[in-house]
C-alpha cells in the first residue's frame, strides 16, 4: 500500500501476505479481488464451508437464517458485476439458492482452494513494525502486513431491555429457525424491521394471537409493484432518470401507495420521518395479513409482568412467548477493544473500510446501504485490492480524518439518531467514489 507523501513500507513487511477473516460474500469478495490482483492471502473460516450467515444452520454458529428466509433484493440487482445470478432463479431469492450462488461464484473464480476451513482466528493485533500477528484455533501464529475483517456484523444480539420480568419463552430473532414451537400460543415479537415481519407473517399461520410492538414504526413497502420487484422501480428513477435517492424514494413511495393503501387503516401507525431518512420494510404480506386480524399491531412494550405485557396505549396482553427481532451489536471478537471496536454504531474508517488508528486493519461488508449490499462489498473489495496492490495511492492522514468528519456529518443530518445509521451509505454514491479513486490511482476525501 502506498501513501502520498510517505515511504513504502520496509522491505520485510511488504513480503507478507494478507489475512481475510470469514468466507461469507465479503470474504469471498475479498479471497476474489486479492487473487486477481496477485496478492497473496490467507482467508480463515471457522465453519465448515462458505456462505456466512446465508447458510442455514451454518455450523460455525453465526447464521442468522430462518428456515423461511428470502432476500429482499431482486434477483437482477443482487449479484456480483461479473457473475449474473441465472434467470432460472425466482426473483427474490431463499437462502439455500443464495448459498448455491455464492457456492457457484467461489467455484468460477477458484477461490475455495485458498480458505482454510475449520479455523477460527482467535486474537489479531499490531506490531510494532506496523506487522499484524494473527492467532489460530490450531495455536499457531502468523504474521500479516495487513488484515480484512470479514466476519459479518449480523451474529451478535442486540435485545431491548424492559421493566419488569416475564415468564414466558423469550428469543432473540437470531436464534428463530420455523414457526414450530409457537403454535397455538399467544405470540410477541418486538421490532418492525424485515426480520420481525417475515417472522411475525410465519409466526401468525399456526398461532392463536400474533402481536408485533413497534417504537416508531416504519414505512411498509410491498415487493411487487405491478408485477415488478419493487427495486427496480427504485433503479428506474435512480440510474436511468438519475435522480437522486431521496427523489427515487418519495416517488417510489407515492406508486405504491396506489397497491397497499394508507398503511394506518390497517393499525401500523405512520412513522413521523420521511421515508427517505429510515430504511424501509419490505413485505408483500404484512398488511394483508393485519387486514386478515392475523397480526395485531401494538406500540412499545410498558411493562413485562409475568405472562401479561403492557403497551404504550394503556393495553395489556396475555403472551406466551416473545421473538425480539431488534438488531445486533458489531462485534468483532478477534479484536481487543484497544486495539478496535465499534461504540454505538461509530467506527473511524476511511472509505468505511481503513482503520485510521490502524494501519493495515480493513473492515469489509460493515456498510448498510438503501438496496443490495453484495455489489457494494463487491466494490469495496476491489478498492482494497487495488490499494494493497500498490496499485491505489492513500491520501495523507489529515485528509483522509476529513473524510470521516464529512461521512459522518452527513449520516447525521440525513437519518433517524440510530445505531443502525451510521453504517449507512448512498450505494450510487459510494461506489462512484471508490471507482474513482480506482481509476485514477490515489484515493480522494
Amino acid at each position: 500500500m502506498k501513501t502520498s507523501g510517505k515511504s513504502k513500507r520496509q522491505d520485510n513487511i511488504v513480503d507478507l501476505p494478507v489475512c481475510i477473516i470469514g468466507a461469507g460474500s465479503s470474504g469471498v469478495a475479498a479471497a476474489k479481488a486479492l487473487k486477481e490482483k496477485r496478492v497473496e492471502f490467507d482467508c480463515f473460516e471457522i465453519g465448515s464451508n462458505i456462505g456466512g450467515m446465508w447458510r442455514y444452520e451454518n455450523d460455525n454458529g453465526m447464521s442468522s437464517a430462518y428456515r423461511s428466509l428470502h432476500i429482499d433484493t431482486s434477483r437482477v440487482n443482487l449479484g456480483y458485476s461479473d457473475f449474473p445470478i441465472p434467470d432460472h432463479y425466482p426473483d427474490f431469492l431463499s437462502h439455500f439458492e443464495v448459498i448455491d450462488y455464492l457456492e457457484a461464484y467461489a467455484d468460477r473464480f477458484g477461490v475455495r482452494p485458498h480458505i482454510t476451513f475449520n479455523t477460527k482466528v482467535e486474537d489479531v493485533k499490531p506490531n510494532h513494525d506496523r506487522s499484524w500477528s494473527v492467532r489460530l484455533s490450531t495455536g499457531e501464529i502468523r504474521r500479516y502486513r495487513a488484515v480484512i475483517v470479514a466476519n459479518g456484523h449480523l451474529w451478535d444480539p442486540r435485545t431491548a431491555e424492559f421493566p419488569g420480568t416475564f415468564d414466558g419463552d423469550s428469543v432473540h430473532s437470531h436464534h428463530y429457525r420455523t414457526a414450530d414451537p409457537y403454535k397455538g400460543k399467544n405470540v410477541l415479537i418486538v421490532g418492525i424491521g424485515n426480520s420481525a415481519v417475515d417472522i411475525a407473517v410465519d409466526v401468525c399461520k399456526g398461532a392463536n394471537k400474533t402481536f408485533l410492538s413497534t417504537r416508531r414504526s416504519a414505512w411498509v413497502m410491498p415487493k411487487y409493484i405491478m408485477g415488478l420487484p419493487i427495486d427496480r422501480w427504485l433503479a428506474f428513477f435512480s440510474r436511468r432518470l438519475k435522480l437522486p435517492t431521496t427523489w427515487s424514494r418519495t416517488i417510489v413511495k407515492r406508486i405504491a401507495y396506489m397497491v397497499t393503501g394508507d398503511q394506518q387503516r390497517f393499525g401500523i401507525p405512520r412513522p413521523e420521518h420521511a421515508i427517505w431518512r429510515e430504511h424501509t420494510t419490505l413485505s408483500q404480506e404484512l398488511i394483508p395479513y393485519c387486514g386478515h386480524g392475523w397480526i395485531n399491531i401494538k406500540p412499545n412494550v410498558k411493562q413485562l409482568e409475568g405472562m401479561d405485557v403492557s403497551f404504550e396505549d394503556g393495553s395489556r396482553e396475555a403472551i406466551d412467548a416473545i421473538i425480539y427481532a431488534t438488531g445486533y451489536k458489531t462485534t468483532f471478537p478477534f479484536l481487543r477493544p484497544e486495539v478496535f471496536s465499534v461504540r454505538d454504531g461509530e467506527a473511524a474508517l476511511y472509505r468505511r473500510m481503513l482503520a485510521l488508528e490502524r494501519p493495515g486493519l480493513y473492515v469489509l461488508g460493515l456498510i448498510q446501504p438503501v438496496g443490495p449490499t453484495i455489489p457494494l462489498v463487491e466494490v469495496q473489495a476491489k478498492w482494497l485490492a487495488s490499494v494493497l496492490a500498490d496499485d491505489t495511492a492513500l491520501p495523507a492522514r489529515e485528509r483522509m480524518e476529513a473524510e470521516v468528519r464529512a461521512h459522518g456529518e452527513e449520516i447525521a443530518r440525513r437519518y433517524l439518531g440510530s445505531a443502525r445509521y451510521t453504517l449507512e451509505v448512498d450505494g450510487r454514491r459510494y461506489r462512484k467514489q471508490l471507482f474513482g479513486d480506482i481509476s485514477r490511482g490515489v484515493a480522494g476525501i
